[in-house]
């Protein structure tokens, strides 16, 4: 393809793929086309970030003929043998990529850019009951209407007939293609002649529909919400679980009974079948949590009995609505498209309400082969491992271990929440860290392990972002080193107050959110780790403070461990050496080795480096422990099922149990 050219595809895919305004869930479709070849997005393929290897070319001549081929007339076999067709188009060298259904109707367009995309404006006409009237009042003769049908083939023999008996009628192309349930196609020369027929026809339709409404969450009773999302994870979940929750002033209205929130529909075009399926489930509130966790279970069970599948959006009267996936992106994805056929269903009003799809064709793409490939694209690989799929919230994470610890659970495929009380610092690793993994797989979190508001609250955040809670790793800590007479009772309750209490607290509450999810499963492992020290087994020269803190930190894994036992939380400490490499020892004003050395703990030196030294020789592996030591110790604990109320030294060597 022409260099320009291509440049000019991008900046089309680009500027309309990145808007969730007009693509959702990756959704869309952009080609270009000169006179012997196509080149239309891949399947797979998003817009928002598509580079040229996302494009698949194609040979008109190939994909002309097929428009005198004779296909089945079954839906399945005619699809099957559309698609062989399709690929049988792909140029030499493009085998591994797989044309988009829509490649048929992209070349009936005689200019050489194709945009097709889904804005919720234009959605609220094309599912709206006075849809194609309304269109012809708005756009006059320069608009195309498509009427429903089965798409893929169907769909694009339909339109090659309309297109044709347009030109023949008009002696040229109309402005705009409007599928009914479906969307808007724009065809043209440059990104500039696209742009322009798109924002015109955007334009006139918000002229009778008003702007978009805008979907901010609102203050729900959260506590409630966070009592009922670990359930119905437990309750979905299928290998792995992930929930989102939401509430809104626009969504309120639709949650006041079942009949209000049937007026939603998320029948309404391919893409909310696929990512929401082709009904939500209601579930009415519950006098007290124990009626409400019934009605939950027996709203779910009625579901997958009327219709063999799971719920993917859950709303709950008077509160909000769960988006559920296996992950972290399944779930985001499933609600951004639910809160687009809210938007749709608002905004239809000005055109006689919501016309969903009739059920022959609503039954057609639930069993479609296209849409189960793309659905099972957007899911994407899934690593396997103990943590895997899991949720995990780790304390103090904004930094040292902490900041290992959770940048480890991210690699190992878990979704990872930072919390630490330098919210700036933790903001922009979480930010770091979603840009280099996923979007929404870490969560920054501000929090005081001291304060019990601040611990529920976090634990509360945790689970409404991602539906419970794993793996808690309480790793906020500080130490404060200095001898008897130096140490003031200030300093030596502070060191309790964020080594001893905030284990107390962070267990407390994380504790209450995995009892929920073993009522609901059983057979379901999670655990609780205190990382501790080697100075929790073994006393410390002029470091009291921190050591009786982490003895006591022992004492409560310990303690802990048999009160939750019943419930298969496992509660285990993991006690590190030195970690030399991290802030609590080399920083240059706060760390260890400055402390010690004024302290004298180490008699004769006179430097930070002979400190070091000292600490190193007395390892037998002559090394400090790293982020990799304590990370290997998490995962292990994680994965076996027949240890709790253990103190695991992670030393190098230096402590050794008796």
């Amino acid at each position: 393809m022409n260099r320009q050219k291509l440049k000019e595809l991008l900046t089309i895919s680009h500027h309309y793929g990145s808007n969730p305004e007009f693509v959702l869930a990756g959704g869309g479709n952009s080609s270009y086309k000169t006179r012997t070849h196509l080149y239309i997005k891949a399947s797979g393929a998003s817009m928002a970030d598509i580079n040229e290897r996302g494009f698949v070319c194609l040979r008109r001549e190939r994909l002309a003929a097929m428009w005198d081929r004779r296909y089945s007339d079954d839906p399945k076999r005619r699809e099957a043998q559309v698609l062989e067709d399709l690929l049988a188009s792909r140029e030499h060298g493009e085998e591994d990529k797989r044309p988009s259904v829509e490649t048929s109707l992209h070349d009936l367009f005689e200019a050489s850019y194709v945009m097709h995309t889904h804005p919720p404006l234009v959605n609220a006409l094309t599912c709206s009951r006075e849809g194609e009237r309304a269109a012809r009042r708005i756009f006059g003769d320069s608009v195309l209407w498509i009427p429903t049908v089965n798409p893929g083939y169907v769909l694009a023999n339909t339109t090659r007939e309309a297109i044709l008996a347009y030109r023949r009628k008009h002696g040229r192309e109309a402005d705009v293609l409007l599928f009914q349930n479906h969307g808007l196609c724009v065809a043209g020369e440059s990104f500039e002649e696209i742009r322009s027929k798109t924002d015109r026809a955007l334009r006139k339709i918000k002229g009778h529909t008003g702007r978009p409404p805008r979907f901010t969450a609102m203050q729900a009773d959260r506590e409630r919400a966070a009592e009922l999302a670990p359930a119905l994870r437990m309750l979905l979940l299928e290998d792995t679980s992930i929930l989102n929750f939401h509430s809104s002033a626009p969504l309120f209205p639709f949650l006041s009974s079942k009949t209000s929130f049937e007026k939603l529909s998320t029948s309404i075009s391919p893409d909310h079948i696929v990512y929401c399926n082709h009904r939500p489930l209601f579930v009415p509130a519950g006098k007290d949590m124990d009626q409400q966790y019934h009605l939950i279970e027996e709203g779910l069970a009625q579901y997958r009995k009327d219709y063999g599948i799971t719920p993917i959006i859950i709303g709950v009267q008077k509160l909000g609505v769960f988006a559920w996936g296996r992950s972290k992106s399944n779930a985001d994805t499933a609600l951004a498209v639910f809160l687009d056929a809210v938007k749709v269903a608002l905004l239809s009003r000005a055109f006689g309400g919501l016309r969903p799809l009739p059920a022959d064709q609503v039954e057609f793409i639930r069993n479609w082969e296209v849409e189960a490939f793309r659905k099972r694209i957007s899911g994407g690989a899934r690593r396997p491992g103990p943590v895997a799929g899991k949720i995990a919230l780790v304390t103090g994470a904004a930094q040292g271990f902490g900041f290992g610890i959770a940048e480890s659970l991210l690699v190992e495929g878990a979704n990872v929440v930072i919390a630490d009380l330098n919210e700036a610092l933790a903001v922009r690793r979480a930010a770091e860290l979603n840009r280099q993994f996923e979007a929404g797989r870490c969560l920054a979190r501000a929090a005081d392990v001291t304060e019990e508001s601040s611990v529920a609250e976090m634990i509360r955040e945790t689970v409404l972002t991602y539906g419970g809670l794993d793996l808690l790793v309480s790793n906020a800590g500080v130490l404060q080193a200095g001898s008897l007479e130096e140490m003031d009772a200030e300093s030596f309750e502070f060191v309790n107050r964020v080594n001893y209490r905030g284990f107390f607290l962070c267990s407390k509450y994380a504790a209450r959110t995995m009892k929920i999810q073993h009522r609901f499963r059983a057979d379901y492992f999670m655990d609780i780790v205190q990382i501790n020290s080697k100075s929790g087994l073994s006393g410390s020269n002029k470091n009291f403070a921190y050591a009786g803190s982490k003895f006591g930190g022992i004492g409560l894994t310990q303690s802990f461990a048999l009160e939750l036992v019943e419930f298969n939380i496992k509660v285990n400490a993991i006690c590190p050496g030195n970690f030399f490499d991290g802030p609590l020892w080399s920083d240059p004003k706060r760390g260890l080795f400055v402390q010690y050395l004024k302290a004298g703990k180490v008699p004769g030196a006179r430097s930070i480096a002979e400190v070091r030294r000292f600490y190193e020789s007395k390892v037998p592996m002559k090394r400090g422990c790293r982020i990799e030591d304590v990370v290997r110790a998490v995962l292990y604990i994680v994965n076996q099922t027949y240890e709790t109320g253990q103190a695991l030294p992670v030393t190098g060597g230096q402590i050794m149990l008796k």
